[in-house]
C-alpha cells in the first residue's frame, strides 16, 4: 500500500484471502436452498424445502434448544465470574496479581481437546459423568478468560476515579459496585456475554466429548454428516452460521455504545 493506494500484489492477496475464507460459506448458504436431493451443482432452486425439513426434525430441534440453553447459561456464568475477577483485580490489585492473571487466562493457551479430555476424567471421577451439565460447566471454563479480558480492558482510570469519588461520598464497596460500576459496565459485559455465547453456540470438540444422549446442535450436525451430505445439513449449518454472525455483530455494537465513548 503506497500513499493510501492498494498495490496489485496486496489487492490480489486480499482477493485470494477473502475468497478462501468466504467462498465455502457462500456455497454452504447457497446450497441450503437447493431443491434437489444433493447439495451439488447445478443449483436447483431456490427452495425452502430443506429448511422446512430441518425445523420439523425433532432431534435437530432438541439439539438446537440444548445449544441455546448451554450457550445462555454458560455465558451468563462466565460473564458473572469474569466481572468479579476483573473488578476484584482492578479494585484491590492482590499480591501475586500476575500469577492470578496467568491462571485466569491459562485456559486460552490449552487446546479444547486437552481441556475436554481433562474435564471428562474429572467428571467421571466425581460421578457427574457425561451430560449437558458437564458441557455447560466446560463452556464456562473456556469462556471465562475471554469474559475477564473484555471486562477488565474496559475498567480504566476514569472508573477508578468514579469509584474513589463514590467512596468519598460515603458509599460502601457493595453500593459502589452495584449502583456505580455495574451500570457503567453493562455494554462490555453484554459484549462479553454475546462473544461467549457465540463461542459456546458452535463449539464442537468439548460438546462431543462430554455429551451423552442429549447433544448440542454442532454434534447433531456431525452425526447427520456421517449419514451423508444433504441440503438439510447445509440448512442446519446456515442457521448456526447466521446466529453466530448475528451475536458477533451485537457484541461489537455493545462495545461501541459504551457510555462516554467518543465516536
Amino acid at each position: 500500500m503506497t500513499n493510501g493506494r492498494i498495490t496489485f500484489p496486496v489487492g490480489f492477496y486480499l482477493v485470494v484471502m477473502f475468497t478462501f475464507i468466504y467462498l465455502p460459506v457462500i456455497i454452504l448458504v447457497l446450497f441450503s436452498f437447493q431443491q434437489g436431493l444433493l447439495p451439488i451443482p447445478p443449483f436447483e432452486g431456490p427452495s425452502l424445502e430443506w429448511y422446512t425439513k430441518a425445523f420439523s426434525n425433532s432431534r435437530l430441534m432438541d439439539a438446537l434448544l440444548n445449544s441455546i440453553i448451554i450457550a445462555v447459561s454458560s455465558s451468563f456464568c462466565a460473564t458473572f465470574l469474569g466481572f468479579f475477577a476483573a473488578y476484584g483485580i482492578f479494585k484491590h490489585t492482590p499480591v501475586g496479581v500476575r500469577a492470578v492473571r496467568f491462571v485466569l487466562m491459562a485456559p486460552m493457551t490449552v487446546s479444547y481437546l486437552i481441556i475436554g479430555l481433562g474435564l471428562l476424567i474429572v467428571f467421571n471421577f466425581s460421578g457427574i459423568g457425561k451430560s449437558l451439565v458437564s458441557v455447560g460447566i466446560a463452556h464456562s471454563v473456556i469462556n471465562l478468560p475471554i469474559c475477564y479480558a473484555i471486562i477488565y480492558s474496559q475498567l480504566g482510570g476514569q472508573l477508578r476515579n468514579i469509584d474513589n469519588a463514590a467512596h468519598d461520598l460515603g458509599a460502601s464497596d457493595l453500593q459502589t459496585m452495584v449502583y456505580v460500576i455495574l451500570p457503567t459496565m453493562v455494554p462490555p459485559m453484554l459484549a462479553a456475554f454475546l462473544i461467549s455465547a457465540t463461542l459456546s453456540w458452535d463449539e464442537f470438540i468439548i460438546a462431543f466429548l462430554l455429551s451423552s444422549f442429549d447433544v448440542t446442535l454442532p454434534v447433531m450436525i456431525f452425526e447427520m454428516l456421517r449419514a451423508g451430505l444433504t441440503p438439510e445439513v447445509n440448512a442446519a449449518g446456515t442457521v448456526v452460521f447466521a446466529i453466530s454472525v448475528g451475536m458477533a455483530f451485537l457484541a461489537a455494537f455493545a462495545i461501541l455504545i459504551r457510555p462516554g465513548r467518543s465516536s
